[in-house]
């Protein structure tokens, strides 16, 4: 069978498809009423730009963040050359114009999606964008000499637009990457990321953009210096209290490993570890226990608000809160910022700061796992791709090198002796192996019941879900002694057994079957090569099969046919076992006969390679489900469907693995057909 690969996770394409759910709803519902005639609001908003009263063009700039929240006006929108007409207005005279105009334009990011910004890059909103951001940083030691005398920090928040729309369009746009490396915008970056001390807002916006500009960025290491590791490190190395400093060491700790290549080597070791020091207080966190406090503090909170009488200090006070409020690259609305989370696009809900926190902290627990994912992380390219080649006959390997990954099925993969060190130094294992439980019920009771809090729910699910693929890539990198020996390995395979049997049914999530069935994988592979007893029967995987098979992902499909073959495989080494090998075969009978999906059918079969390639009980079980006619009959079948569907569908790597099944499906019939006649 193929290795199992690990995952590497990239900093997602921003995928705003714009609304909560009841907005989405409200926007569905008004669908009839929009118009896009000649008297449209868009074109009326849009020639309102040119006023030349500062407040008419304010008015018409906040207008327009409210409107295109509803994605069907975004058309409208830019036919009428929104973007170069709100382009100028970033360099408006009026600082209040700047903020308004860039958080249209930032909202139109946000809601429009990837071909949008794609179309905002291209029309030159990048030059604009950088002399605003620029200017924005020349006015901050003066701006913050005003704010002492109690004026309102203005450029700071125009900065704080103007960086969010930057990270919005860096995640969607290569171009806009391209630009940035360029124009020398990370200088600007790093001195908003610099303010984290007084302005943490503006400081996660910029860790944010950071972060998304560093991933897979080489032009951009040209760029580094001593300077900006030392603010990265001061960054980890800072003490501030509450989850959004969390989050912001977090975020510093990602910009970090994907600089890593350019980190002096006399400074590797202890920023690493500094690295890793800080990916290990995050996980430390608990947010069964945090977020009843958080709730519970913001119920105080408003019963002392409420009990003082003082509804117009109360508003005050949370006016306040939303200057302050968490940074995201959402839209706005009527001007003043809206949250949105960017994995759920989910609305924050204003003065809720008990709420941000918690955001923070599982939105710093997720971003620590996935690094963790990422330095747990093969970089051989093949692994982006499906299931290397077969492991029954590695002859007849294609020769672009493919059949090395076979060879080291079970050794760890590339870890550098310091990152490695680093994670158990840190005790990493253990604490990722805490995050794959499932999410404390009082925390999601809190969170069922109080309707802003429910996006907490799909956030500490999340968690969860990295902190299981986690755990997959540690397995496949991590020799098992590092990870505790037989024993640990043992508690692993009992902990995951819980996790998916201990339910009346088997849970139907696919990102939870896709972490959880990697998982499983992996440590099976790793206790049938050290003969290490399991405590998953063959019964309680044949049911995790027949719900992966239901499943539409791919790769869920493929992980549950790779662990009945390596189950079935340490199965056909036992006496008595060739009912149980029956029922196993004929359930990858099944599955290769009749899924649609070439990628999965070469699976099934190469897993009925694995289980009935040797032994008296696997004999006597070949016989018993006429595995030899079953296969001469799929034969013409599956070669048919490879030289038709194969150029079309399937990348060169799979039709690699593909061709070398057919060969060793070939071999496999003749082998069996001397095991008949014996």
């Amino acid at each position: 069978m193929g290795k199992s690969k690990t995952n590497k996770f990239r900093r997602p394409q921003f995928n705003a498809e714009g609304l909560s759910v009841t907005a989405v709803k409200e926007v569905e519902e008004d669908h009839d009423e929009v118009c896009d005639g000649v008297d449209s609001p868009a074109g009326e908003l849009l020639e309102k730009l040119q006023s030349p009263s500062a407040d008419v063009r304010e008015f018409a700039c906040a207008s327009i963040s409210r409107v295109v929240q509803q994605s069907q006006t975004i058309p409208g929108f830019l036919q009428r050359d929104a973007v170069r007409r709100l382009g100028p207005l970033l360099l408006d005279r009026s600082l209040a114009v700047r903020e308004t105009a860039t958080g249209a334009l930032r909202n139109l990011s946000a809601c429009g999606g990837h071909e949008v910004c794609e179309d905002m890059v291209k029309q030159d909103v990048m030059t604009p964008l950088t002399a605003l951001l620029r200017e924005c940083c020349a006015g901050f030691e003066t701006n913050a000499a005003l704010s002492l005398k109690g004026q309102k920090n203005t450029v700071e928040d125009v900065a704080n637009e103007a960086v969010n729309l930057l990270w919005n369009l860096c995640e969607s746009s290569s171009q806009a990457v391209s630009v940035f490396n360029k124009a020398g915008i990370l200088d600007v970056i790093l001195q908003c990321l610099e303010r984290h001390t007084h302005n943490i807002k503006l400081a996660l916006s910029a860790a944010h953009c950071l972060h998304t500009v560093t991933e897979d960025n080489a032009e951009l290491l040209c760029s580094m210096n001593n300077a900006v590791l030392g603010t990265l490190e001061s960054v980890l190395l800072s003490s501030q209290t509450g989850m959004a400093h969390t989050l912001l060491r977090t975020l510093a700790a990602g910009s970090v490993w994907n600089l890593k290549s350019s980190l002096p080597t006399a400074r590797q070791a202890q920023t690493l570890n500094a690295l890793v020091a800080t990916l290990s207080q995050c996980l430390e966190l608990d947010a069964g226990t945090l977020i009843p406090q958080h709730r519970q503090a913001e119920v105080a909170r408003n019963a002392t608000a409420s009990e003082a009488g003082n509804m117009e200090d109360h508003q005050a006070a949370v006016e306040e809160m939303e200057d302050e409020e968490e940074e995201g690259a959402g839209p706005r609305r009527n001007g003043k910022a809206t949250k949105i989370d960017k994995d759920f696009s989910d609305f924050l809900p204003r003065g809720k700061e008990e709420l941000r926190e918690a955001t923070a902290l599982l939105t710093a627990q997720q971003t620590s796992l996935e690094i963790i994912v990422n330095m747990c992380c093969s970089d051989d390219p093949s692994d982006d791709e499906w299931e290397e080649a077969s492991s029954s006959d590695e002859s007849e390997m294609c020769p672009d090198g493919l059949s090395e990954g076979n060879t080291s099925l079970l050794s760890p993969l590339c870890l550098s002796a310091e990152v490695h060190g680093a994670l158990i130094n840190h005790n990493i294992p253990e604490k990722v192996l805490k995050k794959t439980q499932f999410p404390s019920s009082d925390a999601m009771d809190i969170c069922r019941h109080n309707p802003t809090w429910k996006i907490l729910i799909k956030k500490m699910h999340r968690v969860q879900y990295r902190a299981l693929t986690c755990l997959h890539n540690m397995l496949s990198t991590m020799d098992a002694e590092s990870l505790g020996g037989a024993a640990a390995l043992q508690a692993v395979a009992q902990h995951l057994a819980t996790l998916v049997f201990s339910a009346p049914e088997i849970p139907e999530e696919e990102e939870f079957l896709e972490a959880v069935t990697s998982a499983m994988r992996s440590l099976l592979q790793i206790i049938a090569y050290m003969k290490i007893p399991q405590c998953m029967t063959p019964q309680q995987l044949m049911s995790l099969s027949e719900a992966a098979t239901r499943c539409g992902v791919v790769s869920v499909r493929v992980n549950a046919l790779a662990i009945l073959g390596i189950t079935g495989s340490t199965l056909a080494k036992e006496k008595g076992t060739a009912e149980t090998l029956q029922m196993i075969g004929n359930a990858l009978l099944q599955v290769a006969t009749k899924d649609a999906n070439l990628v999965v059918c070469g699976e099934a079969l190469d897993a009925l390679f694995d289980v009935f390639a040797d032994g008296d009980e696997a004999e006597r079980a070949a016989k018993n489900i006429n595995l030899l006619s079953a296969l001469k009959a799929l034969q013409p079948v599956f070669k048919a469907k490879i030289r038709k569907e194969g150029k079309g569908k399937y990348s060169p790597e799979q039709l690699c693995v593909l061709d070398n099944i057919k060969v060793n499906l070939r071999r496999f019939i003749g082998y069996l057909e001397i095991v008949v006649k014996k």
